[in-house]
């Protein structure tokens, strides 16, 4: 299933690559946050395989994904979440089921992802820490190749098929227990870090984070966040404090989530002024 968010131009070009993907039948539910009126009908209307679930209103990816996952018949024992501005590669999808032969306990599986001019996106990486999230965030940007980031990204030369902390939301195959187990994606993440949040939880649940390079795609990325970069920015940063709040709870955590809140803060300033 994907969510839709005036995602128009994209939408025909993932369900066409859909089709070469993999040889066995699926379902594609498109859940549509919000698209120009018509559009996604008149695209999905010869589509049999494709079912249009018009939500109405914005409400973010997490909840959009879990109602599009509701619509799918509990026959079906393993769901894809996807981005509509991806492109499958021919087998990719097949190549993808193959992996979870191997790993009985694996809960979500996510592919290799390019980005649009072929490089290697870091779509498996460590869960973040007060450690890594702060040197990350600080110098991510202006000293891309420090120790935090690459540490957190988990790039380490050539991609091999390992366990992970978490995986990247744009693509991920789940096993329909192990996402149902644990009540698919917290609806309290408007967007971003939703995967972070489900990866963390499915692992304390007993199951497994497989990347599976083997299996690859192509995705555009930021399409929908675009039109609204800094609103966008601004939730990545509430995101991410909920993130480390729900793990770092007591008196003597207090501290340092205030002065973490206060630097996201300024952060969203500095990046927006």
């Amino acid at each position: 299933m994907t969510v839709t968010y005036f995602s128009e131009d994209t939408i025909e070009k993932f369900l066409d690559t859909l089709e070469k993907a993999t040889e066995r039948e699926v379902k594609v539910v498109v859940a549509d946050n919000a698209s120009v009126e018509g559009a996604l009908e008149q695209i999905t209307a010869d589509r049999k395989n494709v079912q249009l679930l018009s939500i109405g209103e914005n409400l973010g990816y997490g909840t959009a994904a879990n109602r599009g996952v509701a619509e799918l018949e509990d026959s079906y024992g393993w769901v894809v979440v996807v981005n509509p501005d991806l492109e499958w590669e021919p087998g990719s999808l097949d190549a993808l089921l193959e992996v979870t032969q191997r790993w009985p306990r694996g809960g979500a599986f996510g592919p290799l992802i390019h980005d649009l001019d072929g490089t290697v996106y870091p779509s498996a990486r460590l869960l973040p820490s007060f450690g890594r999230g702060i040197g990350h965030a600080v110098f991510g940007k202006v000293w891309p190749g420090n120790p935090w980031t690459k540490q957190y990204r988990q790039e380490t030369g050539t991609p091999v098929e390992r366990v992970s902390g978490w995986l990247s939301g744009s693509c991920q195959l789940f096993r329909r227990e192990a996402f149902d187990s644990v009540g698919g994606f917290d609806t309290r993440y408007f967007m971003y870090f939703e995967d972070v949040d489900l990866g963390d939880r499915l692992a304390k649940a007993g199951w497994l984070n497989v990347y599976a390079p083997s299996s690859r795609v192509t995705h555009e990325g930021g399409h929908s966040t675009s039109q609204a970069s800094e609103k966008m920015l601004k939730a990545h940063h509430d995101s991410a404090y909920r993130y480390l709040a729900d793990r770092h709870q007591g008196l003597l955590w207090k501290p340092v989530l205030a002065a973490t809140k206060l630097g996201l803060a300024l952060r969203v300033k500095l990046e927006t002024r």
